[in-house]
């Protein structure tokens, strides 16, 4: 079986093990975090997340509220979708054979899962040298193994290509794969990149109200009408065709900040949402 060493530890986040875990507590006590640590007491059906995918210290609060939000259950499965930033390796990518290393420790990539999804869809094929650099997908997980105590396993799942008939595509394959398991959804995505910090509010807003709105359509529109530059706009989309299948009839928006409002800077920010479907 291979291994998936970390690609970002002690950069997006820290790479000693203590470190980590304080870094994950904080994130959320932190004032744009939820403020409390899970576990949750809510007993609210949750079909997936939109969480971000930045370093700790910028989106870790954000993500923590999707993370809390999901909590009280025990799922055996996450499913974990990205974009993959590097473009390297296919157009879209999961894995079988491997468990992906973090400091927290192992988690192991379902591939009965995984070799299913390619049944259902060829557009996924199996490959590992797709997500030997990639981000999106790493730093969710230390947050999951942080959060959960019980052993689960995870299938990854990499974007190059986000266009419209291909998440369709990977959306419906993963609602088929979720209906077997106990299972979430987990879409990686940052939303506008680099504008000053009024804009990203304000093009973050337009884009945010059809994904709770589960409207693939709309969402897609004010996407390419607005030039909004979300890097996993694919995963959210996917994400959202997925949890509607299963049956989920609305989004709720847990929070939303941009890394100017975590850190100061207004001038170039990055805008960060942590969205549940239920």
């Amino acid at each position: 079986m291979q291994i998936r060493t970390p690609a970002v530890a002690g950069m997006f986040y820290p790479k000693e093990e203590d470190k980590l875990k304080s870094s994950i507590r904080d994130s959320f006590l932190h004032s744009y975090g939820p403020g409390k640590l899970p576990p949750s007491e809510s007993s609210k059906k949750i079909y997936g997340v939109i969480c971000p995918h930045a370093g700790y210290a910028y989106s870790g609060p954000i993500a923590a509220h999707s993370y809390y939000a999901m909590s009280s259950e025990k799922y055996a499965l996450f499913v974990i979708i990205g974009p993959n930033h590097w473009g390297i390796g296919c157009s879209v990518a999961s894995m079988k054979e491997c468990k992906w290393q973090t400091p927290l420790g192992n988690v192991e990539v379902d591939s009965e899962s995984s070799v299913e999804l390619n049944k259902i869809s060829g557009v996924i094929e199996l490959d590992f040298y797709s997500h030997t650099r990639e981000h999106s997908l790493e730093v969710q997980i230390p947050m999951l193994q942080e959060v959960y105590s019980h052993q689960f396993k995870i299938v990854p799942i990499i974007l190059i290509n986000q266009d419209y008939t291909t998440v369709k595509q990977v959306g419906s394959a993963i609602a088929k794969i979720a209906k077997r398991k106990k299972a979430v959804i987990i879409g990686s995505s940052d939303l506008t990149h680099y504008e000053e910090n009024s804009v990203a509010h304000k093009q973050d807003k337009l884009l945010i109200e059809p994904i709770l709105k589960l409207d693939l359509d709309d969402f897609y529109r004010v996407l390419q009408e607005n030039q909004v530059s979300a890097c996993g706009y694919g995963a959210i989309a996917s994400t959202m065709l997925a949890c509607k299948e299963l049956g989920a009839t609305q989004g709720t928006l847990l929070k939303y900040a941009t890394s100017g409002d975590i850190a100061g800077d207004m001038t170039s920010v990055v805008g960060y949402p942590s969205i549940v479907f239920s």
